[in-house]
């Protein structure tokens, strides 16, 4: 039992330290391509000397255009993995992630709307946030029965909304300009991590960087929040309260996250099933190492999507194309029962 304890503990911490390494290498990676080391040298003189110490070509590249790149994706990556993990904890649902309740489809059509009105990322952050509230909170509303709510009721709950704000996109695509707003949202909803700039990250990543941290610190809890409402009361614990202040952080994730790169699928789904596979079911260690999986996932998609053809492959397709075959051989392997 200790031996287990300890070599969950060592794997953890090498996840820790495996966005960074990756973030190292991938920020190296393209067409004006540097090894680690150089990487390493020119964010640390960057870091140390400012503009002035650096090779103007190698500040350009690295500082200017692939660090906020590489920032967004460990962040979004780890933003939807973690509320992955937290909507299927909660929820007592292995399919229950930002995708399959809603949330997805929701933020997207709010994020969808600003662009078509306002395009300003504050009002995209706002809307995306609103509107994702208000899908999962809606999915929660039908699925619920006398009181309860089943998983079927769940799942079926969030493909009626799901669709029906899909629908709300749909219609605002229709009304968009043809020659301007529609190319922009069409491109947008692909997802790409192109036009990130630090600007925008600033406004985004205190988001995501909170939901994480309020996930984070009631992971302890999410453990007993699976079990009934009624076994969860009895440990005295407020199980309205702490399911809304983590469905609120989750879907604050969400909404940032589609507001600055696009709607992403799969990272939310696959990337908490692969940690419970590596760590068992208790949540003190699913949490973490959905946020380390899914920051290096992330990162190496959007890697792939820059780097491996001249024109940019949008990251949803990256991301379902292997995400999808990947779910198809672990339902293979493990036949459903450890999902």
């Amino acid at each position: 039992m200790t031996k287990r304890f300890d070599f969950r503990l060592v794997l953890l911490w090498a996840l820790v330290l495996l966005p960074l390494l990756a973030g190292l290498f991938c920020i190296g990676v393209g067409r004006y391509s540097l090894t680690v080391g150089e990487s390493f040298k020119v964010l640390a003189r960057a870091l140390a000397f400012g503009r002035d110490g650096v090779d103007p070509m190698n500040y350009s590249v690295v500082v200017n255009i692939r660090l906020p790149r590489v920032l967004l994706a460990l962040l979004c990556g780890a933003g939807l993995a973690a509320s992955g993990a937290a909507f299927q904890s909660i929820f007592t649902n292995p399919l229950a992630t930002p995708d399959t309740l809603g949330v997805a489809a929701g933020a997207s059509f709010g994020a969808v709307l600003a662009l078509l009105f306002w395009d300003n990322l504050l009002w995209i952050q706002a809307m995306a946030l609103v509107s994702g509230l208000a899908a999962v909170s809606l999915t929660f509303w039908i699925s619920r029965s006398r009181g309860q709510s089943s998983v079927l009721m769940m799942i079926l709950s969030g493909v009626v909304v799901s669709s029906m704000f899909q629908a709300f996109v749909s219609l605002v695509k229709y009304l968009a300009d043809p020659e301007d707003k529609l190319p922009a949202i069409t491109y947008w909803l692909l997802g790409s991590l192109s036009s990130i700039t630090y600007k925008s990250l600033a406004i985004g990543a205190p988001f995501i960087l909170f939901g994480l941290a309020v996930l984070v610190a009631t992971r302890w809890k999410l453990n007993v929040l699976s079990l009934s409402e009624d076994e969860a009361r009895s440990m005295g614990l407020d199980v309205n309260t702490l399911r809304a202040v983590i469905v609120v952080a989750a879907t604050m994730i969400t909404a940032s996250a589609i507001s600055m790169c696009g709607q992403v699928g799969w990272i939310g789904l696959l990337v908490p099933h692969v940690a419970r596979m590596l760590f068992g079911s208790n949540n003190r260690y699913v949490v973490p190492a959905s946020i380390s999986l899914g920051a290096v996932f992330m990162l190496v998609i959007d890697t792939v999507a820059r780097s491996a053809t001249a024109a940019e492959i949008p990251v949803s397709i990256l991301t379902a194309t292997i995400g999808a075959p990947f779910f198809i051989f672990l339902l293979k392997k493990t036949g459903g029962n450890r999902l």
